[in-house]
């Protein structure tokens, strides 16, 4: 590795008496896997021994390991090549790999014809804090969740290059999300904890009601499995038959429905979420009661249908468009959307919402917080956390009020 010196723009020759400024050059061989020569130039260098002695300084830190080769690369160029990197060394789910793009799209407008490495802290900081301000302003939901997606991605893209020597600063190292003044307590809303929707039991049971009256073909199992079980939307889609013991009362949960285009052949069935998502859930006779007569019916009808049925064994599978493939998710969503403008409850209500509330009626149950995340398939979740605390807050005052009562007790 050696150097070439010169002075920019001097014609002189070995005996140049010029003022311009000695530059020197290093080739370091070809770049990644595009084929270029990869040069470091510095220049401003009053004499050739300024330069040379510079030029040595450099190379030894090259052959130290303490000098990355930045790459030349744009910003543009090398996402195309850390998505398939990504890919290929995690194997991520579809709903991952769509995030992952969805981050890249957001960085795309501000940083796609800018070289990878010219990318500072101040320009990637002003990149989080412009797409929150357009977020609020073009009403397109970037929030504080959606901000921290985009985030984990560029951390992802601009950790790796770090990491492969590409780039010697990380212009994600000290980014944060700006929050707006979320440490400061507004004295009227100090009471009210900003809880996910769930519905209280007399609404649940009022819902079901209605579900049972008003249900088309499949919505009263469907929104009482919702509700008695906790499961996903997903993971209620993606049933099969094979799933449920009716002897020992138990469904089990070990795959979930895909489906981003709503295209109802092409569908995936993906492993859980977690490891803790696999699972198996025991449920009471009633459920069972509703699963086998719902069998019965779905077995009449693909008999009438014959080969037009395509059975893949799914417990709620369509029959008149498709027959035999799953249900889509915005079928359950339309189908509670429906139920709920009969029984006049909040319309804001979704599937999901009922997870929430079997939540809360387990705590009010006095089921513990480890059995609750166990029914639910998680390893550690925060809302369910909160709904928990918000719950069982009287079954804390009765513990306070008992120890006070017990130490009255000895003093008297």
């Amino acid at each position: 590795m050696k150097g070439s010196y010169f002075k920019r723009g001097c014609t002189c020759g070995e005996e140049c008496t010029c003022d311009n400024k000695w530059t020197f050059v290093i080739d370091v061989g070809k770049y990644l896997k595009l084929g270029k020569r990869k040069q470091i130039w510095r220049d401003n260098f009053d004499t050739r021994e300024e330069a040379e002695a510079a030029a040595a300084s450099l190379i030894e830190k090259i052959k130290q390991g303490k000098f990355h080769i930045e790459t030349d690369m744009l910003f543009k160029e090398y996402t195309d090549v850390w998505l398939t990197n990504y890919i290929e060394a995690t194997n991520p789910k579809p709903g991952t790999v769509r995030i992952r793009k969805y981050g890249i799209n957001k960085f795309l407008p501000y940083f796609k014809d800018i070289k990878l490495k010219s990318i500072t802290e101040e320009m990637y900081q002003d990149v989080l804090k412009d797409l929150k301000v357009k977020g609020k302003r073009n009403g397109k939901g970037l929030g504080i969740s959606t901000l921290e997606t985009i985030h984990v991605t560029g951390r992802l893209l601009f950790g790796k290059a770090n990491d492969k020597k590409l780039l010697n600063d990380n212009p994600t190292i000290n980014a944060y999300i700006t929050r707006d003044n979320d440490n400061i307590i507004n004295e009227d809303d100090e009471n009210s904890q900003d809880l996910p929707k769930f519905l209280e039991v007399e609404e649940l049971l009022h819902f079901l009601d209605i579900a049972h009256e008003k249900g088309l073909y499949m919505d009263t199992l469907i929104f009482y499995i919702l509700s008695y079980t906790g499961m996903r939307l997903g993971e209620l889609i993606a049933l099969k038959w094979k799933d449920i013991d009716f002897d020992k009362h138990t469904i089990s949960i070990n795959k979930t429905y895909y489906n981003p285009k709503s295209n109802s052949k092409k569908y995936l069935l993906l492993r859980p979420k977690t490891i803790k998502s696999k699972r198996v859930i025991t449920v009471d006779t009633e459920i069972i009661e509703m699963l086998e007569k719902h069998k019965e019916e779905q077995e009449e009808m693909i008999s009438h249908l014959g080969d037009s049925y395509c059975n893949k064994g799914f417990i709620f599978a369509n029959f008149n468009l498709h027959p035999g493939y799953p249900v889509l998710m915005k079928f359950v969503r339309n189908r509670m959307a429906r139920l709920l403008k009969f029984s006049e409850l909040n319309s804001q209500f979704t599937p999901h919402c009922l997870r929430h509330t079997h939540t809360s009626l387990l705590a009010q149950a006095e089921v513990e917080i480890d059995e609750i995340m166990d029914r639910l398939g998680h390893q550690d979740d925060s809302t369910t956390r909160r709904i928990y605390l918000h719950v069982t807050k009287h079954r804390r005052r009765n513990a306070s009020n008992k120890y006070s009562d017990l130490i009255r007790s000895y003093r008297k």
